[in-house]
Order: C-alpha cells, then structure tokens, then sequence
C-alpha cells in the first residue's frame, strides 16, 4: 500500500492552473488567501492550496503575513502554500502588491490558464505559472495538517524536462483553443504537488517528526501501510506493534512521536476520512458504510463519527453538515 497516494486520493485531491506569466524586472503580483476566492477557482473543494512553479529566470516569494521572511526561487523551484496564505511574487524582495480579485474566476468565454506578458525594463526574463489545488480538510487529512504555511522544493532536471514541456505545450493549447487543454493542465498540476511532497520528505532531517517523517521510517510506515491497506480489519495495538516487530510499548512511543496520535486514534481518523467519502454516494446505508470500516455496531460507528468529524454520519448522508 503507497500511503501518500492513498491519502491522495481519499481526500480528493485535484489542480488547476490559472495562470502563465510572462514578464520581465522590475515586476511585482499579490495573491490572496485562498478562502476569498476558492469558490471561484476550485469550486465545490473544501479547502484551497496555492502554488507558482517557476520555469525560467529567478524571483522572490513570500508570505504577504510575513513579507520580511522571503524564498528565492530559481528555474524548476515550486512554491506551495498549503494552509492557503495570501503571497506575493516579486523580481526583488520587499516589494508589495495588492490582490485584484476580478481575475479570479473561472472564465466561460475562454480556456485556462489566462496568460499575461508584463514587459518591464530588466533584461531578464521570467516565466512561471500559478495555479491551485483542491482537497478535503476534514474529517481527517494528515498530509494537509503536517505541512509548513510555505514549502517549495526544486524539480529534478529529468522531471524539470518534461513538466516543464507539458505546462509549455498545454498552455499553447489554451491559447489556440485546443480541446482537453484545461483537463491536461489540471492532471500536471497534481504531478506537480506529488513530486514537491516526494522531494520534500527526501529533505526532512533525520530528527524531524510529522505525518510525512513517519512514512520514511521503518516500522511506523510499516504500520501506517498496514492501517490503510487493511482499514476494516480489527486491529489492536498488539497486533499492530506484533505485525511490525516492536513491543507495545515501543510502538505506541514511536508512532505517538512521529504522527503525534495514537495508532488507534490515527485508525479511527482514518476510518472517518474514508467513511465520510463513502456516506456521500447516494443509496449507501449508514450500516453499510460502518461494516466497510471495521465498525459491527451502527451506533458505535455514529459515536465515533461524530466524535471525529465533528457532525453526524446521518447528516453526511443527505448530503448536509449538522
């Protein structure tokens, strides 16, 4: 069981790229927090991600809460914002822009992304483009929770080639009108994010902690493969720490430190996450839904529904947070 793909998917992970920019120094653009335009962007997405991926030249990013504490980016760098802070995009640090939210909408007479060309009196050039993923936050998305408000990482040159070929030829084929072109961009923007996370757990340091430390490690990833490849089995912190070759007590300490819950908690999240996905489909019983996640007793399954996602499991049913 691949953990991070799973997690990908149950919490529905998906991209879009807005825009491509062309531009040359001196320039500077504000985005702003995704929450005041994720209906437009990502509509129907619970929670809304940021990301510029630069191609070519270099720039400046940073948080605009935070605009002394700036990142360089160099060609093939990617900057993501997973909690959704407005940032801006600069030639030079400490520059300032304000957001104008009339771009930000999904166009009906035209294809993503939107393209602009910015012509400034520096002889650099600057490409890069800007776009945005979709998820789910709760019940429970370990992955968002175990991010950084900024992180970026720089594409390897065999995957700079050919992302970078794939974002050229996709944003030629919006410009021409070509059909699929939007599909095509959204299906790179998601390769995008996987390959930042990847290369992100390959630089965490030996002593971090988190979500994304616990899947390098040993038996802790062993365990988390065994909790998301067999979710409904019955399992216990015996027969967890005996499957991985630990003590119970040594597992219970290392997984508590890694993840920061309990393997049972971390289970009974989890469960959640997949119950919550599954009580969306229309016909699905609550009973049914309960049996596919480990739980023999309805009522108990309700308890621990609402105790996790916060709303009950027959108000996810019809399609409505109580």
């Amino acid at each position: 069981m691949d953990v991070l793909s799973d997690v990908l998917r149950a919490v529905r992970l998906n991209g879009a790229i807005f825009f491509d920019n062309y531009v040359q120094a001196p320039f500077v653009g504000g985005s702003p927090h995704t929450a005041t335009i994720a209906d437009r962007v990502m509509p129907g997405a619970e929670h809304v991600i940021g990301f510029h991926a630069l191609l070519q030249g270099s720039c400046w990013a940073v948080l605009t809460q935070d605009p002394e504490d700036g990142t360089r980016l160099n060609a093939g760098d990617i900057v993501i914002f997973p909690k959704g802070d407005g940032n801006i995009m600069s030639s030079a640090p400490g520059m300032h822009a304000e957001p104008n939210l009339d771009m930000y909408v999904r166009p009906t007479d035209q294809h993503l992304p939107f393209i602009f060309h910015h012509q400034g009196a520096g002889a650099e050039d600057c490409h890069f483009v800007c776009g945005y993923f979709g998820c789910d936050a709760r019940p429970f998305n370990p992955l968002l929770e175990s991010l950084p408000r900024l992180f970026h990482a720089q594409m390897s040159d065999a995957s700079q080639s050919w992302l970078g070929n794939l974002l050229h030829f996709a944003a030629e084929e919006s410009e021409l009108g070509g059909a699929g072109s939007e599909t095509m961009l959204a299906k790179v923007a998601e390769v995008i994010f996987v390959e930042v996370i990847r290369k992100h757990i390959a630089r965490l340091p030996e002593d971090s902690r988190g979500w994304l430390s616990a899947l390098r490690d040993r038996h802790i990833g062993q365990a988390m493969r065994l909790i998301h490849g067999q979710p409904k089995r019955q399992w216990t912190l015996e027969t967890l720490a005996h499957e991985i070759g630990l003590s119970r007590s040594v597992f219970a300490d290392r997984f508590t430190h890694y993840v920061g819950l309990s393997p049972m908690q971390y289970l009974a999240r989890w469960r959640m996450q997949i119950a919550a996905r599954r009580l969306e489909i229309p016909g699905t019983s609550i009973a049914q839904v309960a049996a596919e996640v480990g739980y023999e007793s309805e009522a108990a399954f309700n308890r621990s529904f609402k105790k996790y996602a916060g709303y009950a499991a027959r108000s996810m049913a019809q399609g409505a947070y109580s």
